[in-house]
């Protein structure tokens, strides 16, 4: 069951990127952050082209087999990251208009994160998270972690409400070294809690990356006849019009998903939006590609 996260189309379709995204397979984080302010031993600084005199231990053997061009992987600092992942299984993120609800999508993603950290050696942990901490694996690099992790998301269950002040106090309380935070939510509070919440960390040295899972239905309703929706977590009922779903929602939702982005990036947290009807691996090389784009 737990092989299931461990999609190898998934995992092909990473490892399939250009020179940059080759850092996916040496390490997916060591490739979303090149901070120097940070000192990972095997964090991936760069690529260049091999000079005479150069120390051949440093040549990517897999690029020369491939181009027959010789590059050397250039590496910063002297320790390895922490890397936490903290994933929403709040009950509205059960749900779906397709095959995949919101928190299967994220299991995929968070174990697919994971498993390339732990690749990485990395100190992985994971907290599970509704209105409490439901779940907590310290971040480690013993043996036998990614068993650990994968175990954890494989129990994670829709719960309650969300409250981000939980699982990110709990975080600080534990929290002792710099490192990058990776939090997947659907996200579906008020941009300015959820900003003041999380930027602290930020504040610390940390680097966090926000990523926003929406279904589909939830950006771009398409209703034939007016229905009474339901709030997952409230219970609160609310009936919805066709013209409404077209017209009037859009623009609402369009404006909450550009004021959590700018309010993210104005605390120097990264955000991403996600579509879970899209492969995963497709949305995470887009990611690394706009990451790209922006160093």
């Amino acid at each position: 069951m737990l092989q299931r996260f461990l999609d190898p189309t998934i995992l092909a379709g990473l490892s399939g990127l250009d020179l940059i995204a080759h850092t996916v397979v040496d390490g997916f984080i060591s490739g979303l952050h090149r901070s120097p302010d940070f000192g990972f031993s095997q964090e991936f600084a760069e690529y260049r082209a091999y000079h005479p005199g150069d120390d051949l231990r440093h040549v990517d053997w897999n690029v020369f087999a491939r181009t027959e061009r010789a590059y050397l992987k250039r590496y910063r600092g002297e320790t390895n990251c922490q890397v936490t992942i903290l994933l929403d299984a709040s009950r509205s993120m059960k749900y779906t208009s397709h095959k995949i609800d919101k928190l299967e999508y994220a299991r995929f993603m968070t174990a697919s994160l994971a498993y390339l950290a732990g690749l990485q050696r990395d100190a992985t942990g994971l907290i599970v998270f509704d209105d409490e901490v439901r779940n907590f694996v310290p971040p480690s690099t013993r043996q036998g972690q990614l068993a650990r992790l994968l175990h954890a998301i494989e129990k994670a269950e829709a719960g309650a409400r969300t409250d981000y002040a939980r699982p990110f106090a709990h975080l600080r309380e534990f929290l002792h070294r710099r490192g990058l935070i990776v939090c997947i939510s659907d996200f579906w509070e008020t941009p300015k809690n959820i900003i003041d919440t999380i930027a602290p960390l930020r504040y610390h040295g940390n680097e966090v990356i926000l990523f926003h899972l929406l279904d589909p239905e939830e950006i771009r309703p398409k209703l034939r006849n007016s229905v009474l929706l339901e709030d997952m977590e409230t219970g609160q009922t609310l009936e919805v019009s066709p013209d409404y779903a077209s017209k009037e929602y859009p623009v609402k939702i369009d404006a909450h998903l550009e004021e959590l982005k700018k309010k993210a990036q104005g605390a120097g947290l990264d955000y991403f939006l996600v579509d879970t009807s899209r492969p995963l691996d497709g949305a995470l090389r887009e990611y690394l590609a706009i990451r790209k784009g922006r160093m």
